[in-house]
């Protein structure tokens, strides 16, 4: 049975694994909130200070997840998890910033431009981990699990034997991510839309 295996959610104010709260905001910080969690989870990867804000949450829920299902990469080979990403607004929040480095500063940020892309983000996480698996990053109007449970279903077809797949939205309105893993067990949380609905908050508890 294909079940979730670990979660994390990135919202406003509040960083959650598995549902528990491990990073709050600190309004009074001169850090942007990823920064604040990245320093209060002891994370180290120099590399994420140059991401955009795309990459450094998906980084961010990627890392958490990892520690949340140790193991993850010895258990698998390189080329058996899969990434399954999706949002609706592309990298609207790099492009405008690249907009405006050009714009304001005569010549655009080369900087900015490597992240004019949403799928850049799958690069940094499967670079990191050396993960060479498939990979999928769609633009689509909302959050769909029936997304998720179908190229899932195909992947593991294929093949895949995990899958790091999520909702990853973040602009200047807000912040609205969810990643989960999903693996082969017995026994937990199954891979289905009901209870992708409720990790993602679209749903009221139950």
């Amino acid at each position: 049975m294909k079940v979730i295996t670990a979660y994390c959610n990135l919202r406003a104010d509040e960083c959650l694994v598995n549902g528990e709260v491990v990073s709050r905001r600190d309004a009074g910080s001169d850090d942007s909130w990823f920064k604040q969690i990245y320093k209060q989870q002891e994370l180290a990867y120099p590399k994420f200070y140059k991401m955009d804000v795309l990459s450094q949450a998906g980084y961010l829920a990627s890392e958490l997840i990892k520690r949340a299902t140790p193991g993850i990469s010895e258990t698998y080979a390189d080329d058996e998890i899969a990434l399954v990403f999706a949002n609706a607004s592309s990298s609207a929040e790099t492009d405008r910033r690249f907009i405006q480095s050009y714009e304001g500063g005569g010549s655009p940020s080369p900087s900015l431009f490597v992240y004019t892309l949403p799928n850049i983000v799958l690069g940094e996480i499967a670079i990191l981990n050396k993960w060479y698996g498939e990979n999928m990053f769609a633009v689509l109007p909302k959050f769909v699990p029936g997304f998720y449970l179908d190229y899932g279903g195909i992947l593991f077809a294929s093949g895949s034997r995990a899958l790091l797949g999520g909702w990853l939205e973040v602009t200047a309105g807000g912040t609205d991510v969810l990643l989960f893993m999903v693996e082969e067990q017995e026994s937990g949380m199954e891979f289905n839309e009901a209870n992708l609905l409720h990790l993602s908050q679209r749903v009221a508890a139950y």
